[in-house]
């Protein structure tokens, strides 16, 4: 059975999909299909009253050789996907801000040269500059060797390559375009999940809808675990940046970010020295279950949003890397069923969750760029209406220990 909600997120997926629209499979590793280099865009199209394009190139040199990279354009607004990444987004830029980070790694790995189990577990920062990554699905947080295997760091999605590839556009206004991936997550006797991961877009706007299905293929009840891993640096991150949430309850995960929990709601600027902190949050909602949260620069006028349910996803981890520029300043939003402790602390704290055989779950999320002070400022009223009266609840202890 799936979780059922009704927010603008499932209403903008619906409204799509009644939609008639044209299709392109660009992967189909069932009919043996991979077209590789391939470009469509709105003239093709015969489209006037719009202007974009959908492009999908194969990235040449050192250990990027032979990713895919897809890349959405509308006026001023851009999308790069990685289909060989899990569909993972790289990065999003509109008016000129961008949403992404300045990693260390500075090519986007093929799978194919990373080793999950290199640096016990911690094989996945090879390949870690995404804007959003997608942890999971079988297990994610971080590493731990139990079961007689190595459960590495936030699983494998990411790392995974589309199995199928399929790009549809809306032969209707507003054309939206939807960019839709399946991952394998298919291991002989241990997994049976497949996923079906996609974005849509409205050409013109500044927002794009996130909205993955999940799915138990086998004849056993199987756990999964998601975090929605999304990053962002400058030029959103920077001192006296704010993180704006209508917060139920915060603590920290680990005794070092105790030290952090009087200043979570701000950032500071490049630090040499800063370890990573991590907070765990549970965020408010409304009556429906729909919550959003927010980083925005010093000033209020550049920020990015994620909206999401909590009957999906019940818990956000707080993600401060205020290190320096070069070791990677970053800043992670990441709504989840679970939080980044190894998966053998989340299971006995009852935060993983299963499937049934044939059992599917989705997951829904908006992420909105907001380019103006006028625009942070409604954002920021809507969170403010979430909280209303509520208190934040501060824990200062951390809820478990790896």
């Amino acid at each position: 059975m799936k979780v059922k909600i009704t927010s603008l997120a499932v209403l903008t997926c619906l409204a799509s999909m009644t939609a008639n629209a044209k299709e392109f499979v660009l992967t189909d590793s069932e009919k043996n299909i991979k077209q590789g280099k391939w470009s469509i865009s709105s003239k093709d199209l015969g489209i006037k009253s719009e202007i974009f394009s959908v492009e999908n190139v194969i990235l040449k040199g050192g250990k990027q050789e032979g990713t895919e990279l897809l890349t959405i354009k509308s006026n001023n607004f851009s999308i790069k996907l990685s289909p060989t990444r899990g569909l993972g987004v790289i990065s999003v830029v509109g008016d000129g801000i961008r949403m992404g980070w300045d990693s260390p790694v500075n090519e986007i790995v093929n799978p194919k040269f990373i080793n999950l189990e290199s640096r016990s577990g911690l094989g996945w920062l090879d390949g870690f500059n995404e804007m959003m990554v997608r942890c999971g699905f079988e297990w994610t947080g971080h590493a731990v060797q139990a079961d007689g295997m190595i459960y590495t760091l936030h699983g494998r999605a990411q790392n995974t390559p589309v199995s199928k590839l399929i790009v549809t556009i809306d032969d209707k206004a507003p054309y939206t375009i939807n960019v839709k991936g399946l991952i394998k997550e298919n291991t002989f006797k241990k997994s049976n999940l497949e996923t079906w991961v996609s974005l849509s877009y409205v050409p013109g706007t500044k927002e794009f809808i996130v909205h993955d299905t999940i799915t138990n293929k086998g004849d056993y009840i199987k756990d999964y675990q998601i975090i929605y891993h999304s990053n962002y640096g400058t030029p959103i991150l920077e001192e006296g940046a704010k993180f704006v949430a209508p917060v139920k309850e915060i603590s920290p995960f680990n005794d070092y970010a105790q030290a952090g929990l009087k200043t979570w709601q701000t950032y500071l600027g490049p630090t040499k020295n800063f370890d990573e902190m991590v907070f765990n949050v549970y965020p408010y909602a409304d009556e429906k279950g729909d919550t959003q949260v927010m980083v925005t620069n010093k000033a209020g006028d550049k920020a990015a949003g994620i909206a999401f349910n909590i009957n999906q996803l019940p818990v956000l981890s707080l993600w401060k890397n205020t290190d320096t520029l070069k070791q990677g300043y970053v800043t992670g939003l990441e709504p989840g069923t679970s939080f980044a402790y190894p998966v053998t602390i989340e299971r006995e704290q009852k935060r993983v969750r299963q499937l049934e055989p044939g059992q599917s779950a989705e997951f829904i999320l908006k992420y909105n760029l907001l380019s103006s002070k006028d625009e942070v400022t409604k954002y920021a009223a809507k969170i403010k209406a979430i909280q209303g009266q509520r208190e934040t609840k501060i824990v200062n202890q951390p809820m478990a220990i790896e």
